[in-house]
């Protein structure tokens, strides 16, 4: 049965549900610059971070001092491995749009073609 949806037991089902995927064309290398400007602003932030605990570090002794220690000396660590990941994300936004473009020139470039081969005059009504 085509189109069938499975129901949950114990959830209701008010009916059905149009989903319309409709994206421009600047929409994923928007979202590429933004979180690329994101990833540049999670690393000031983890700065200002260390920054701002910095007067505290003489002000804890033993396993306190280990773990602020700790803490400052794997902030730097911590943004790279934020930025790395952040990075990755912005490679697969990227390769997305690459392929929606590449996508969106093949549909073009089909349609282009069959209606190219198509016999308009064949539709036509009336004398010819």
């Amino acid at each position: 049965m085509a189109g069938a949806i499975t129901r949950l037991p114990g959830v209701e089902w008010y009916g059905e549900v149009d989903v319309k995927f409709d994206m421009g064309q600047s929409t994923l290398a928007s979202l590429t610059r933004q979180t690329s400007s994101s990833s540049d602003d999670l690393g000031s932030l983890i700065r200002q971070l260390v920054d701002a605990v910095t007067p505290l570090e003489g002000t804890f002794n033993g396993a306190g001092r280990q773990a602020f220690d700790g803490f400052k000396a794997r902030a730097d660590e911590v943004t790279a491995e934020l930025n790395a990941s952040l990075q990755a994300i912005v490679g697969g936004q990227s390769g997305m749009d690459t392929a929606f473009g590449q996508g969106d020139a093949e549909m073009s470039d089909n349609a282009s073609g069959a209606a190219g081969s198509a016999n308009f005059d064949g539709a036509r009504f009336g004398a010819r």
